[in-house]
């Protein structure tokens, strides 16, 4: 590494990876600190990002990196353990010790999927344990799936994965209480409730294969699907006094975010921009490099601005 860069990237996925190729294609020097740890490591590809459709989510990650290297971008494993504003810019601390300087930052940190405490949920997540239909519903159309209630999402994935199979179980679970007008649409659509909290998720070496209830009652499923929180990783960026937010639906809090422009990427701290999951929940690999790309673009336009007010300033 460097003493000072003109951009430091903190995060090495989609978000980060595509910001950092914009800005070192207009010939800005970038260092991309990857912690090494993506939200979709657990998933052996993703989908819907035209052109790269099954494509492993590790496979697309080297192949950015091999991009920004052409382009003279650095990347270096580690994790940030404290980023704050310093002088006309920032100063990021790795957890080595090793300290840069930036003259502006790019946030790209993801986010982490908080599990209910389920036994089971987490060894089979992003295969059979799942949450979006978009992400892994095409692999399992006409399985049996079970949709595990605990947040107020649950007749959204209920109707979702009813679209791709006709043998759908809803768990109430923890929210027991679905309403009169949910239990009405389900039974319509010949979706089976069963009521009582969910224990475990029993598996073999192949996958799942049922649910089981605190009574011990198991019922037979090949597919799980749950809400998870959505915690943005924002450990170490505290000082940087960034405004998180809260996604709260019918008083449940779903997950947090970093409050950012959706169309730039722009934080409440000047200098800061964020892009990918930490600063969208929803966003899919294809949208978060999307949103790299344009927060890279703003920073450099950015740093362009400086540059001239301080060319005039020289030229005084």
């Amino acid at each position: 590494m460097r003493n000072s860069y003109d951009v430091v990237v903190i995060g090495g996925g989609a978000a980060g990876l595509s910001g950092a190729v914009t800005l070192a294609r207009s010939l800005r020097s970038v260092l991309v600190v990857d912690a090494g740890d993506p939200r979709n490591a657990p998933a052996e590809a993703m989908h819907n990002y035209l052109g790269r459709e099954g494509t492993s989510p590790l496979d697309l990650v080297a192949d950015g990196r091999q991009e920004l290297e052409g382009y003279g971008g650095e990347v270096v494993p580690g994790v940030v353990t404290d980023a704050r504003p310093a002088g006309d810019g920032f100063v990021v601390t790795l957890e080595s010790g090793e300290s840069v300087q930036a003259r502006r930052l790019l946030l790209a940190t993801g986010l982490r999927d908080e599990l209910p405490a389920v036994e089971g949920l987490a060894a089979r997540w992003g295969k059979d344990v799942i949450h979006c239909p978009y992400c892994h519903g095409y692999e399992h159309r006409g399985r049996a799936i079970g949709v595990l209630a605990s947040t107020p999402l649950v007749m959204h994935q209920a109707l979702m994965f009813r679209q791709l199979s006709d043998d759908v179980v809803v768990f109430t679970h923890t929210v027991p209480d679905l309403g009169a007008d949910a239990l009405g649409r389900l039974a319509a659509l010949g979706v089976r409730v069963v009521e009582g909290e969910v224990a475990a998720v029993e598996m073999k070496d192949e996958g799942v294969t049922g649910v089981r209830l605190a009574s011990g009652e198991v019922v037979e499923r090949e597919v799980v699907v749950v809400a998870p929180r959505f915690g943005a990783r924002v450990a170490g960026l505290e000082g940087l006094g960034l405004e998180i937010t809260e996604m709260v639906v019918e008083g449940a809090v779903l997950g947090t975010s970093v409050q950012a422009d959706p169309a730039t990427g722009k934080t409440n701290v000047p200098g800061v921009w964020a892009a990918g999951n930490v600063a969208s929940m929803a966003a899919q690999v294809v949208i978060s490099a999307g949103a790299g790309l344009m927060a890279g673009s703003q920073i450099n336009y950015d740093l362009i601005l400086e540059d001239a007010g301080r060319a005039v300033e020289a030229a005084k």
